[in-house]
């Protein structure tokens, strides 16, 4: 059947149409016509590519966070293994101390389409979604958000280390820097940046804390004196104080641990950043420093920061972790004290969540599960 293109009909008695080259039915240079019904398919498609275009171009101030990661301590990282020790005996082990992350979209750097909210609010099971503003103060730029996580991360990594080593009776010898004056401070035209602090008011620098214990004793307003070490000189200075937010005595300084390591040790956590792998670097380490396996070949994940006086600290995502942890095969999974009121109610099953304060709880815990207690712990 072709489209009637010539001009005029041949009726009865007429003489033969004339000839025209013929492809396809249609004679060449014929055109079909598109029905009002296809022009109407054609429009509302473009509309919805134009749509859908746009909406994952228009960004939401939302995060979206989902289960990450689950990598295991004692284990590889491609073909490294994540915890490196050289210089020092290293003892075998067994079964597997994982860190646990989050995958977060959000923010400078991975800013949230309409769209992809779209999915995460009525598509997506595991995602949870939170205002931006809870996880990313304003004006923060994608370089500032990169660096912050980074330093953190590499700040967990040492922390992790100097507490594993002292936990398994090993000295490392530590001092306090300056390394900053704030605007205005009680202490300026005193103390300067890279100063170590050798004496504060008759007691030795040794760590940080000891620091605080002896500013707590300190009224504000008082003069202190301070013996400072300034490159190759040693300087005894009198530095006034100032009330802080709290009230406390303060100098108006920051300070830095700086830690002389007795050997090396290198974490090769790959592309995560983030304060919250420290308590589980912490006991890798110190499960490779010690004799016997510290989970008695069992499967135990966890997380938390960890601080240099051995405290486990609070982190962000504690639901989408104890999940990868289960979907991971963990059985037990420990969990910052206070992270308990988030995580309520939201344990999978099968997984025993227990609650840690410190590295000493997080030890005790994997005792009891080495030597195959399975319920009892206090939990979450």
């Amino acid at each position: 059947m072709t489209d009637a293109n010539e001009s005029g009909a041949n009726g009865p008695g007429a003489g033969p149409a004339p000839a025209a080259d013929v492809q396809g039915g249609n004679p060449i240079g014929t055109k079909k016509s598109l029905s009002g019904r296809n022009i109407g398919l054609l429009v509302v498609g473009a509309v919805l590519v134009v749509a859908i275009a746009a909406l994952n171009l228009i960004h939401v101030p939302k995060v979206i966070m989902r289960p990450g990661p689950v990598t295991n301590t004692l284990g590889k990282a491609g073909d490294k293994p994540v915890i490196e020790v050289k210089g020092a005996k290293t003892y075998p082990t067994s079964g597997t101390l994982d860190f646990t992350t989050v995958s977060m979209a959000g923010g400078p750097q991975y800013p949230v389409s309409v769209m992809e909210w779209l999915r995460a609010k009525y598509l997506d099971d595991d995602a949870e979604i939170y205002p931006e503003e809870m996880w990313f103060p304003k004006g923060v730029t994608s370089k500032q958000v990169e660096q912050q996580s980074t330093a953190e991360m590499t700040n967990s990594q040492q922390t992790a280390e100097v507490v594993a080593m002292r936990a398994a009776g090993v000295t490392v010898p530590e001092s306090v820097k300056v390394v900053q004056l704030q605007a205005g401070a009680a202490a300026e035209g005193k103390l300067k940046a890279k100063d170590v602090l050798v004496e504060l008011d008759g007691h030795k620098v040794t760590s940080l804390k000891s620091v605080s214990t002896v500013m707590a004793k300190v009224k504000a307003g008082d003069t202190v004196p301070v013996t400072v070490k300034r490159g190759s000189k040693t300087l005894h200075l009198k530095v006034p104080t100032s009330a802080g937010d709290d009230g406390h005595a303060v100098f108006g300084i920051a300070i830095s641990p700086s830690y002389k390591f007795p050997y090396d040790v290198k974490v090769n956590a790959g592309n995560v950043g983030g304060p919250s792998a420290g308590t589980m670097f912490t006991l890798a380490i110190y499960d490779l420093l010690t004799p016997g396996a510290l989970t008695g070949g069992h499967q135990v994940a966890g997380t938390g920061t960890m601080s240099e006086d051995g405290s486990v600290g609070p982190i962000g995502g504690i639901r989408q972790k104890m999940l990868g942890a289960k979907r991971a095969g963990a059985k037990f999974f420990l969990a910052p004290n206070s992270d308990c009121t988030e995580a309520k109610g939201h344990v999978p099953s099968g997984l025993t969540v227990i609650k840690i304060d410190n590295l000493k709880d997080a030890l005790a815990a994997l005792k009891k599960i080495a030597a195959g207690k399975t319920s009892g712990f206090p939990g979450c």
